[in-house]
Protein backbone atom coordinates (compact mmCIF):
# COMPACT_ATOMS: atom_id res chain seq x y z
CA UNK A 1 0.00 0.00 0.00
CA UNK A 2 1.40 3.35 -0.96
CA UNK A 3 0.39 6.19 1.32
CA UNK A 4 0.53 9.60 -0.34
CA UNK A 5 2.73 12.15 1.39
CA UNK A 6 0.71 15.34 1.61
CA UNK A 7 2.09 18.12 3.75
CA UNK A 8 0.04 21.08 4.86
CA UNK A 9 1.81 24.44 5.09
CA UNK A 10 3.81 24.56 8.32
CA UNK A 11 3.52 20.79 8.82
CA UNK A 12 6.63 18.72 9.49
CA UNK A 13 7.81 16.39 6.70
CA UNK A 14 6.43 12.85 6.86
CA UNK A 15 9.72 11.28 8.03
CA UNK A 16 9.88 13.73 10.95
CA UNK A 17 6.27 12.98 11.87
CA UNK A 18 7.03 9.24 11.82
CA UNK A 19 10.07 9.76 14.04
CA UNK A 20 7.99 11.80 16.51
CA UNK A 21 5.19 9.22 16.44
CA UNK A 22 7.67 6.45 17.27
CA UNK A 23 8.93 8.53 20.18
CA UNK A 24 5.43 8.91 21.58
CA UNK A 25 4.74 5.20 21.17
CA UNK A 26 8.04 4.30 22.82
CA UNK A 27 7.20 6.47 25.84
CA UNK A 28 3.71 4.99 26.13
CA UNK A 29 5.14 1.48 25.79
CA UNK A 30 7.66 2.07 28.59
CA UNK A 31 4.96 3.52 30.85
CA UNK A 32 2.69 0.53 30.25
CA UNK A 33 5.55 -1.91 30.94
CA UNK A 34 6.30 -0.05 34.20
CA UNK A 35 2.62 -0.51 35.10
CA UNK A 36 3.01 -4.26 34.62
CA UNK A 37 1.42 -4.70 31.20
CA UNK A 38 2.88 -7.70 29.37
CA UNK A 39 4.86 -6.93 26.19
CA UNK A 40 2.89 -9.46 24.13
CA UNK A 41 -0.41 -7.87 25.22
CA UNK A 42 0.95 -4.45 24.27
CA UNK A 43 2.11 -5.69 20.88
CA UNK A 44 -1.26 -7.24 20.06
CA UNK A 45 -3.15 -4.13 21.22
CA UNK A 46 -0.85 -1.90 19.14
CA UNK A 47 -1.34 -4.06 16.06
CA UNK A 48 -5.11 -3.98 16.52
CA UNK A 49 -5.10 -0.20 16.93
CA UNK A 50 -2.79 0.27 13.95
CA UNK A 51 -4.83 -1.92 11.61
CA UNK A 52 -8.08 -0.34 12.79
CA UNK A 53 -6.62 3.07 11.88
CA UNK A 54 -5.43 1.84 8.47
CA UNK A 55 -8.86 0.34 7.73
CA UNK A 56 -10.59 3.55 8.81
CA UNK A 57 -8.25 5.70 6.71
CA UNK A 58 -7.72 3.59 3.58
CA UNK A 59 -10.41 0.89 3.66
CA UNK A 60 -10.33 -2.84 4.21
CA UNK A 61 -8.88 -3.85 0.84
CA UNK A 62 -5.92 -1.43 1.00
CA UNK A 63 -5.18 -2.46 4.60
CA UNK A 64 -5.37 -6.14 3.60
CA UNK A 65 -2.94 -5.54 0.72
CA UNK A 66 -0.55 -3.83 3.13
CA UNK A 67 -0.85 -6.78 5.55
CA UNK A 68 -0.17 -9.24 2.70
CA UNK A 69 3.32 -7.79 2.32
CA UNK A 70 4.23 -7.97 6.00
CA UNK A 71 5.39 -11.62 6.02
CA UNK A 72 8.10 -10.91 3.45
CA UNK A 73 9.20 -7.77 5.28
CA UNK A 74 9.37 -9.61 8.62
CA UNK A 75 11.44 -12.41 7.09
CA UNK A 76 13.82 -9.81 5.56
CA UNK A 77 14.43 -8.48 9.06
CA UNK A 78 12.84 -5.05 8.57
CA UNK A 79 11.33 -5.18 12.05
CA UNK A 80 14.26 -6.80 13.87
CA UNK A 81 15.94 -4.52 16.37
CA UNK A 82 19.01 -6.70 16.82
CA UNK A 83 20.77 -7.58 13.60
CA UNK A 84 22.75 -10.83 13.58
CA UNK A 85 26.27 -10.70 12.20
CA UNK A 86 27.87 -13.54 10.34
Amino acid sequence: MTIPAIEAPGEAPEHEQKRAALGYLHEAWLEARCDGIDGDCLAQACLFAAFAELVTTYGEEAAAQFADGLAVRIRRGEFSLVMSRQ
